[in-house]
Protein backbone atom coordinates (compact mmCIF):
# COMPACT_ATOMS: atom_id res chain seq x y z
CA UNK A 1 0.00 0.00 0.00
CA UNK A 2 1.33 3.41 -0.93
CA UNK A 3 1.45 6.12 1.69
CA UNK A 4 1.98 8.84 -0.92
CA UNK A 5 -1.06 10.62 -2.29
CA UNK A 6 -0.70 12.92 -5.28
CA UNK A 7 -3.62 14.93 -6.59
CA UNK A 8 -2.73 16.35 -10.03
CA UNK A 9 -4.93 19.42 -9.56
CA UNK A 10 -3.16 20.32 -6.30
CA UNK A 11 0.26 19.78 -7.89
CA UNK A 12 -0.66 22.05 -10.80
CA UNK A 13 -2.01 24.70 -8.42
CA UNK A 14 1.15 24.51 -6.31
CA UNK A 15 3.33 24.85 -9.42
CA UNK A 16 1.33 27.89 -10.53
CA UNK A 17 1.60 29.46 -7.06
CA UNK A 18 5.35 28.83 -6.99
CA UNK A 19 5.77 30.28 -10.49
CA UNK A 20 3.90 33.43 -9.39
CA UNK A 21 6.04 33.64 -6.25
CA UNK A 22 9.19 33.28 -8.35
CA UNK A 23 8.05 36.06 -10.67
CA UNK A 24 7.40 38.36 -7.70
CA UNK A 25 10.81 37.63 -6.17
CA UNK A 26 12.56 38.16 -9.52
CA UNK A 27 10.79 41.49 -9.98
CA UNK A 28 11.79 42.60 -6.47
CA UNK A 29 15.41 41.56 -7.07
CA UNK A 30 15.50 43.44 -10.37
CA UNK A 31 14.05 46.56 -8.74
CA UNK A 32 16.61 46.39 -5.91
CA UNK A 33 19.58 45.64 -8.14
CA UNK A 34 20.61 49.13 -9.23
CA UNK A 35 20.06 50.97 -5.93
CA UNK A 36 21.93 48.32 -3.92
CA UNK A 37 24.83 47.47 -6.24
CA UNK A 38 25.65 51.09 -6.99
CA UNK A 39 25.71 52.47 -3.42
CA UNK A 40 27.20 55.96 -3.29
CA UNK A 41 29.55 56.95 -0.50
CA UNK A 42 27.90 59.02 2.24
CA UNK A 43 30.90 61.32 2.47
CA UNK A 44 34.06 62.17 0.57
CA UNK A 45 36.35 60.31 2.96
CA UNK A 46 38.04 56.93 2.51
CA UNK A 47 35.97 55.19 5.20
CA UNK A 48 32.67 56.13 3.51
CA UNK A 49 34.01 54.96 0.16
CA UNK A 50 35.18 51.64 1.67
CA UNK A 51 31.80 51.04 3.35
CA UNK A 52 29.94 51.87 0.11
CA UNK A 53 32.22 49.48 -1.81
CA UNK A 54 31.63 46.77 0.82
CA UNK A 55 27.84 47.16 0.60
CA UNK A 56 28.06 47.20 -3.22
CA UNK A 57 30.10 43.96 -3.18
CA UNK A 58 27.55 42.32 -0.86
CA UNK A 59 24.74 43.45 -3.16
CA UNK A 60 26.50 41.99 -6.21
CA UNK A 61 27.08 38.69 -4.36
CA UNK A 62 23.39 38.68 -3.40
CA UNK A 63 22.35 39.26 -7.03
CA UNK A 64 24.59 36.34 -8.14
CA UNK A 65 23.12 34.02 -5.52
CA UNK A 66 19.63 35.29 -6.31
CA UNK A 67 20.10 34.45 -10.01
CA UNK A 68 21.22 30.92 -9.08
CA UNK A 69 18.22 30.54 -6.76
CA UNK A 70 15.90 31.77 -9.52
CA UNK A 71 17.33 29.15 -11.90
CA UNK A 72 16.83 26.42 -9.29
CA UNK A 73 13.30 27.71 -8.61
CA UNK A 74 12.42 27.61 -12.32
CA UNK A 75 13.74 24.05 -12.63
CA UNK A 76 11.80 23.01 -9.52
CA UNK A 77 8.56 24.52 -10.87
CA UNK A 78 9.15 22.81 -14.23
CA UNK A 79 9.72 19.45 -12.51
CA UNK A 80 6.63 19.91 -10.34
CA UNK A 81 4.52 20.76 -13.40
CA UNK A 82 5.88 17.74 -15.28
CA UNK A 83 5.08 15.52 -12.30
CA UNK A 84 1.52 16.83 -12.21
CA UNK A 85 1.19 16.10 -15.93
CA UNK A 86 2.57 12.59 -15.47
CA UNK A 87 0.11 11.86 -12.66
CA UNK A 88 -2.78 13.26 -14.71
CA UNK A 89 -1.80 11.13 -17.73
CA UNK A 90 -1.55 8.02 -15.56
CA UNK A 91 -4.98 8.68 -14.09
CA UNK A 92 -6.44 9.26 -17.56
CA UNK A 93 -4.93 5.99 -18.79
CA UNK A 94 -6.45 4.13 -15.84
CA UNK A 95 -9.87 5.64 -16.50
CA UNK A 96 -9.58 4.88 -20.21
CA UNK A 97 -8.68 1.24 -19.57
CA UNK A 98 -11.50 0.88 -17.04
CA UNK A 99 -13.96 2.34 -19.54
CA UNK A 100 -12.75 0.00 -22.31
CA UNK A 101 -13.05 -2.98 -19.96
CA UNK A 102 -16.63 -2.00 -19.10
CA UNK A 103 -17.54 -1.54 -22.77
CA UNK A 104 -15.85 -4.74 -23.93
CA UNK A 105 -16.97 -7.08 -21.13
CA UNK A 106 -20.42 -7.98 -22.55
CA UNK A 107 -19.23 -8.65 -26.11
CA UNK A 108 -16.15 -10.50 -24.85
CA UNK A 109 -18.38 -12.77 -22.76
CA UNK A 110 -20.95 -13.35 -25.52
CA UNK A 111 -18.81 -13.47 -28.66
CA UNK A 112 -15.28 -14.10 -27.42
CA UNK A 113 -13.88 -10.85 -28.83
CA UNK A 114 -13.96 -7.21 -27.76
CA UNK A 115 -16.14 -4.48 -29.20
CA UNK A 116 -13.24 -1.99 -29.42
CA UNK A 117 -9.52 -2.76 -29.27
CA UNK A 118 -6.69 -4.68 -30.86
CA UNK A 119 -6.40 -8.45 -30.71
CA UNK A 120 -3.62 -10.07 -28.70
CA UNK A 121 -0.51 -11.28 -30.50
CA UNK A 122 0.15 -15.02 -30.42
CA UNK A 123 2.88 -15.89 -27.90
CA UNK A 124 3.34 -19.68 -27.98
CA UNK A 125 5.01 -21.17 -31.09
CA UNK A 126 2.42 -21.39 -33.89
CA UNK A 127 -0.33 -19.69 -31.87
CA UNK A 128 -2.87 -17.64 -33.82
CA UNK A 129 -3.32 -13.92 -33.19
CA UNK A 130 -6.48 -12.78 -31.44
CA UNK A 131 -9.32 -11.11 -33.30
CA UNK A 132 -9.60 -7.32 -33.16
CA UNK A 133 -12.66 -5.49 -31.91
CA UNK A 134 -15.95 -5.93 -33.72
CA UNK A 135 -16.27 -2.21 -34.43
CA UNK A 136 -12.68 -1.02 -34.37
CA UNK A 137 -9.30 -2.69 -33.86
CA UNK A 138 -6.50 -4.55 -35.58
CA UNK A 139 -6.08 -8.30 -35.43
CA UNK A 140 -3.18 -9.67 -33.41
CA UNK A 141 -0.11 -11.08 -35.15
CA UNK A 142 0.38 -14.83 -35.31
CA UNK A 143 3.38 -16.30 -33.50
CA UNK A 144 6.27 -17.86 -35.39
CA UNK A 145 6.65 -21.63 -35.48
CA UNK A 146 10.05 -21.74 -33.79
CA UNK A 147 10.86 -25.45 -34.12
CA UNK A 148 11.12 -27.47 -37.33
CA UNK A 149 7.77 -28.63 -38.68
CA UNK A 150 5.68 -26.14 -36.66
CA UNK A 151 3.60 -23.84 -38.86
CA UNK A 152 3.35 -20.15 -38.05
CA UNK A 153 0.18 -18.88 -36.42
CA UNK A 154 -2.43 -17.08 -38.48
CA UNK A 155 -3.03 -13.38 -37.94
CA UNK A 156 -6.22 -12.34 -36.20
CA UNK A 157 -9.08 -10.81 -38.16
CA UNK A 158 -10.20 -7.20 -37.82
CA UNK A 159 -13.84 -6.20 -37.33
CA UNK A 160 -15.49 -3.39 -39.30
CA UNK A 161 -12.48 -1.05 -39.23
CA UNK A 162 -8.92 -2.27 -38.79
CA UNK A 163 -6.09 -4.26 -40.31
CA UNK A 164 -5.72 -8.01 -40.08
CA UNK A 165 -2.75 -9.32 -38.10
CA UNK A 166 0.35 -10.64 -39.84
CA UNK A 167 0.86 -14.38 -40.01
CA UNK A 168 3.80 -15.83 -38.12
CA UNK A 169 6.80 -17.34 -39.91
CA UNK A 170 6.84 -21.11 -40.06
CA UNK A 171 9.57 -23.26 -38.54
CA UNK A 172 12.02 -25.09 -40.83
CA UNK A 173 10.05 -27.02 -43.47
CA UNK A 174 6.69 -25.61 -42.34
CA UNK A 175 4.39 -23.01 -43.85
CA UNK A 176 3.99 -19.54 -42.43
CA UNK A 177 0.64 -18.49 -41.01
CA UNK A 178 -1.86 -16.66 -43.17
CA UNK A 179 -2.55 -12.99 -42.55
CA UNK A 180 -5.76 -12.04 -40.81
CA UNK A 181 -8.74 -10.65 -42.72
CA UNK A 182 -8.86 -6.85 -42.87
CA UNK A 183 -11.83 -4.81 -41.73
CA UNK A 184 -15.12 -5.11 -43.61
CA UNK A 185 -15.38 -1.34 -44.13
CA UNK A 186 -11.74 -0.31 -43.99
CA UNK A 187 -8.48 -2.15 -43.49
Amino acid sequence: MSFVIAVPEFLSAAATDLANLGSTISAANAAASIPTTGVLAAGADDVSAAIAALFGAHAQAYQTISAQAATFHAQFVQTLSAGAGAYANAEAANVQQSLLNAINAPTQALLGRPLIGDGADGTAPGQNGGAGGLLYGNGGNGAAGVNAGIAGGSGGAAGLIGNGGSGGAGGAGAAGGSGGQGGLLYG
